[in-house]
């Protein structure tokens, strides 16, 4: 396991697979599906955009650890790892963000 921050909480959420819902937050979303839990990401992902339009740098901070843990959570109820993502990252290197997005077929900001 990787000493990053972003692997070791991926490893903790991972352990509250099995844990009591009733007694780990962690727990009681991956027991609720990825559904819940893809929701639960979406409504932290809107209170970081608050706090960036707002210009709160430190509400931005909070709210982006909320994302981040949301977003492994998210993950985690969807069977995939981080190591999955940097994979998914490390394709995407030698090309541009416009290339990439082209290639898939997402309009990019005009």
């Amino acid at each position: 396991m990787s000493d990053h921050p972003l692997d070791r909480l991926f490893a903790t959420i991972a352990a509250r697979k099995c844990a009591d819902s009733q007694t780990s937050y962690t727990a009681k979303l991956l027991a609720a599906g990825v559904e819940k839990c893809a929701k639960k990401f979406g409504e932290e992902a809107v209170e970081a955009v608050i706090a960036a339009t707002a210009k709160d740098p430190v509400a931005l901070t909070s709210e982006s650890a909320d994302v981040l843990y949301h977003l492994l959570v998210l993950w985690a109820a969807a069977g995939i790892t981080p190591e999955d993502v940097y994979a998914e990252l490390k394709a995407r290197e030698a090309q541009s963000g416009l290339q990439e997005k082209a290639a898939r077929g997402k309009a990019t900001f005009s």
